[in-house]
């Protein structure tokens, strides 16, 4: 199943950069990096994103992420993935910008 990241475009240059992304400033605070399913990415991007310009949506498998992605409950009682350790650049299956339309963010380039 693919899982999806909402980064700034900055965060997803410095994972290009490094090989590996440690987090953004929650997912340090929070002690792993937060990423949501399909049908939790829109809710995600309006409740944590909205008005952001400055994004890029990135995904992988989760089956890749190994023993380290746990699904805990969350928001709502839904069970969301977050990765107790780095996300590594080999293991990103693609990315897309994330433009914001004046009301929500447009997911029209990542896959489902």
């Amino acid at each position: 199943m693919l899982i999806y990241k909402i980064m700034s475009k900055e965060e997803w240059a410095a994972f290009e950069a490094e090989g590996k992304f440690t987090g953004s400033p929650v997912d340090l605070a929070d002690g792993f990096i937060h990423f949501s399913t399909a049908e939790q990415m829109v809710e995600t991007a309006a409740k944590h994103f909205a008005g952001r310009e400055d994004l890029c949506l990135v995904w992988g498998e989760d089956i890749a992420l190994g023993a380290a992605l746990k699904w805990e409950v969350s928001r709502g009682g839904a069970e969301f993935p977050h990765l107790y350790r780095d996300w590594m650049l080999s293991e990103v299956s693609g990315h897309a910008e994330l433009p914001w339309n004046g009301q929500a963010h447009d997911f029209s380039g990542a896959p489902t």
